[in-house]
């Protein structure tokens, strides 16, 4: 795709949503790395309706750790994979108090070391925290920048790469954003809402209706 494609595509979305946010709920940098670990192959709806309470109990890494790994189950059960997702938060848990005075890491490498933490769930962290522009690649991201044509990729890792080298830097902070809002509202997996796409005209999707 042309660079002035790509660039019309962040255009007409930034026009509906010019500062986007993630959907996970949270309170502090840890909450929201508690809720990026349960998000991994589970929704964000999913997620907000089992951290309230959790995140009034357990809002720090000490905190979790003193809850526990058993009784963090109970909170979380209702979260798929629960069982290693706890085990891989109270890991990470000893890891923060240990390690880092309490307190999430703030660059890559290091979130890297974290049980549960891929490059996916470190780009959103370090995006949605510290402000950086980075590109997180979920399965949203994955599937309309495949569609839309922005690259030809089969691994998320690939098309991290791909779109950083095609995206204009003016769009990174948001860019992945606006593409997961895009995959979970209109250019869904099973039914595109294609009529109600706004970057219809610049999709190289050959079954686009």
């Amino acid at each position: 795709m042309q660079r002035k494609n790509v660039d019309e595509i962040f255009k007409k979305l930034s026009e509906q949503s010019p500062t986007p946010k993630i959907e996970l709920e949270y309170h502090n940098n840890f909450t929201l790395f508690v809720a990026v670990v349960l998000s991994a192959q589970s929704t964000d709806k999913g997620v907000n309706k089992a951290t309230p309470v959790l995140f009034e109990i357990a809002d720090d890494p000490y905190k979790m750790l003193l809850l526990g790994e058993s009784k963090l189950k109970e909170h979380i059960k209702s979260i798929g994979l629960y069982n290693s997702k706890a085990k891989n938060i109270i890991n990470s848990c000893k890891i923060m108090v240990d390690e880092y005075n309490n307190q999430l890491p703030d660059n890559f490498e290091d979130l890297l070391k974290l049980p549960g933490v891929g490059r996916k769930s470190a780009n959103v962290l370090l995006n949605s925290l510290f402000n950086e522009s980075t590109i997180a690649v979920d399965t949203h991201v994955f599937r309309v920048s495949n569609r839309l044509g922005l690259c030809k990729t089969k691994t998320p890792d690939a098309t991290e790469f791909a779109l950083n080298e095609k995206i204009s830097d003016k769009w990174k902070k948001y860019a992945h954003h606006w593409l997961v809002l895009h995959g979970r509202y209109i250019c869904k997996a099973r039914k595109p809402l294609c009529s109600e796409c706004v970057i219809y005209h610049l999709c190289e999707f050959k079954d686009k209706n």
